[in-house]
């Protein structure tokens, strides 16, 4: 099973990236994936809990990726984190199948609540570099979020966002 996914997001990057050249470059030096691989044994960590376990183990690939994923959020198959530096993802965000995520990105929170307070991401959604995305909402399937967009309301299905906020 883990080797299945793997392959699959080695597979996906060089579908998804085409600066990508081959499966070796992106095992070796994509953060992205990278991110991705370290935040799956962390998540497994977080639910059997071992949580500062798995807090620890994302620190470390936040300094080694730039990429920051809290351990508790759930990320579904073949997310793409694409030139991934100061991504941020929030302990109660949900993302879909299918994911492109540039640069900068932030599925933040407006809130303390110990509830969900971040976002929920659809399937086959593309984040554009430095989107902000805030607050216990949902931007459903097959949306683009621009470059630079801040989304603080839920966001239809195959809805594209322009630079400025909605």
């Amino acid at each position: 099973m883990i080797g299945f996914r793997f392959r699959e997001d080695i597979l996906n990057a060089l579908q998804r990236d085409p600066a990508a050249r081959s499966k070796f470059e992106v095992f070796l030096l994509y953060p992205g994936v990278h991110a991705v691989w370290g935040y799956r044994w962390a998540n497994f960590l977080w639910r059997h809990n071992f949580k500062l376990a798995a807090r620890i183990h994302m620190t470390w690939i936040r300094q080694k990726t730039g990429i920051e994923i809290h351990p508790g959020a759930v990320i579904g198959r073949r997310f793409f984190i694409d030139h991934g530096m100061g991504v941020v993802i929030g302990e109660t965000s949900i993302i879909g199948d299918d994911v492109l995520m540039y640069h900068d990105v932030t599925l933040g929170a407006r809130g303390f609540s110990h509830e969900k307070r971040h976002p929920t991401i659809g399937n086959r959604v593309t984040l554009g570099a430095g989107a902000r995305i805030i607050g216990n909402i949902r931007v459903h399937d097959d949306a683009i979020v621009a470059t630079n967009a801040t989304i603080v309301k839920d966001f239809a299905a195959r809805a594209k966002a322009n630079f400025y906020s909605i």
